[in-house]
């Protein structure tokens, strides 16, 4: 792909794109790549990030991380701050629709040894008891009432009705719940896609892996032994998000933005960039219900937890504790939140809009729970089902120059439509078993869509970010089962 010729190069891996670029630009576009992937990156990137640029109250820059490429409004990789004191806006398409998609990751004391001659029954079994796939109806039954409060209280809920360990919460963002969420924000077409949801992955690129930790991939031995990470232990993976309800809000509100921002002189770009000043009743509604489907992505992964606890119960015969199978972290790669950063040397109140990023925070942070204050926040990066996955720690030189934020995993190369035309599914699933990668899916054109030849080089990407100083890797983790949609 060719590169703009405006841009400059600010060292090996940050990459400006100035407010002469485009008319409308109220402040730079920022690619943190390396040489490589910014050469790969789609022309929708350079479109979008320097249309996000043009954004009403935006600070700093419009930025765009190693693993990004063309999304809806942002690009997928995008991230922006704004000044709600200086009419700064909040956007859906700022967001995405799959709100508070994420990852997940827990350890086992297993090891490699012990799981190789099980896996195919435990991922047959995972596979049974997490649905998968488009409509996937998840087994908690709800009614109206009851899934208010699951959206309104997150895990916080869950485990209060025994789908998960209090533990659980201090190693989820923001303890699993955002307290500003409102459900009467929220129509009653999303809570009718959402009610019987709770505990399912979806389609398109998620899953639930189980992966191995091989010695060779163990980079910072001291910060990996903290996390209880050891050489051929077992982790498994988690990556879902909020399903139908948060496709639904992210719907209502960006037909709603479209038709008021006459009323507030918001001229955009791209209507999928759709705003809304951030402190008026309309942006407040939006915050308000966009918590609602964060809580209830995080409500989500907690019972996929769940069901991941019983299901290496059920084939190992030994308790969830005996196992060990404790959370490392859970965190959100598509929401906005209300942060203080320094602007100028000030601190401020930014609304902050990742979109295909996840927040890196540094030791010492007030939101980090003490378990994680002296190492920062673990950051899971996750890549394709062939090619392996990482896990990072926030940094300082995140919180100074990308409002705490880091990339959330490989990115795409190769269009849906591309990779089902080119790929094979039954091949696909052939040659991963050879690999000695055993996958279920419910779909075999599913399964082509997320081949890792669809995808980024995962370690150009962490190489990326590492160069740039935004979070330090730990350890990296390489596949052995995969639960597809």
């Amino acid at each position: 792909m060719e590169v703009p010729k405006e841009i400059k190069k600010i060292n090996d891996v940050t990459w400006e794109i100035p407010t002469s670029y485009k008319e409308g630009m109220n402040v730079p576009a920022r690619i943190i790549a390396t040489e490589k992937l910014l050469n790969q990156m789609d022309k929708g990137v350079f479109d979008q990030v320097t249309n996000v640029a043009c954004l009403p109250g935006i600070v700093n820059y419009s930025y765009c991380m190693p693993d990004g490429h063309w999304g809806y409004g942002f690009p997928v990789g995008g991230l922006a701050a704004f000044d709600p004191e200086e009419n700064g806006v909040i956007s859906p398409g700022g967001i995405g629709f799959d709100i508070n998609c994420g990852m997940r990751l827990l350890t086992t004391n297993l090891t490699f040894k012990e799981v190789q001659p099980k896996l195919k029954e435990l991922v047959d079994t995972l596979f049974k008891i997490v649905p998968a796939g488009v409509g996937a109806k998840g087994f908690v039954q709800v009614n109206k009432q009851e899934f208010k409060d699951v959206v309104e209280q997150g895990s916080k809920w869950c485990i209060e009705n025994g789908y998960g360990w209090h533990s659980d919460l201090e190693r989820t963002e923001g303890y699993g719940k955002i307290e500003w969420a409102d459900s009467n924000k929220v129509s009653e077409k999303a809570i009718s896609r959402g009610i019987n949801q709770i505990g399912t992955l979806g389609s398109g690129n998620h899953y639930l892996e189980i992966q191995k930790v091989d010695e060779h991939n163990i980079i910072d031995k001291e910060l990996a032994k903290k996390f209880g990470i050891f050489p051929e232990q077992i982790v498994i993976m988690v990556h879902c998000g909020s399903r139908g309800f948060g496709h639904q809000i992210a719907t209502d509100y960006l037909q709603k933005f479209d038709k008021i921002m006459p009323k507030y002189n918001i001229k955009i770009r791209d209507r999928e960039l759709s705003c809304a000043p951030f402190n008026t009743n309309e942006g407040q509604d939006y915050y308000k219900a966009m918590a609602c489907a964060a809580n209830m992505a995080f409500a989500n992964r907690q019972v996929i937890l769940h069901r991941i606890r019983e299901g290496f119960s059920k084939v190992f015969k030994k308790s969830a504790e005996e196992l060990e199978m404790n959370l490392i972290y859970d965190v959100a790669h598509n929401v906005a939140k209300i942060e203080e950063h320094k602007v100028d040397g000030k601190k401020k109140k930014l609304i902050v809009h990742r979109k295909g990023a996840t927040r890196a925070f540094p030791p010492q942070h007030e939101e980090l729970t003490k378990l994680y204050k002296d190492i920062g926040q673990p950051v899971i990066i996750g890549g394709s089902m062939e090619t392996g996955s990482f896990l990072l720690v926030g940094t300082q030189k995140a919180m100074d120059d990308t409002f705490g934020t880091t990339c959330h995993g490989s990115g795409r190369t190769m269009s849906r439509t591309k990779a089902k035309h080119e790929i094979r599914g039954e091949k696909l699933l052939h040659d991963m078993a050879k690999k000695g990668i055993y996958v279920r899916s419910v779909s075999m054109s599913g399964l082509a869509e997320e081949a890792g030849i669809a995808y980024k080089d995962i370690n150009e990407v962490i190489k990326s970010v590492e160069l740039a100083g935004i979070s330090k890797p730990v350890v990296g983790l390489s596949p052995i089962g995969n639960v597809k949609g």
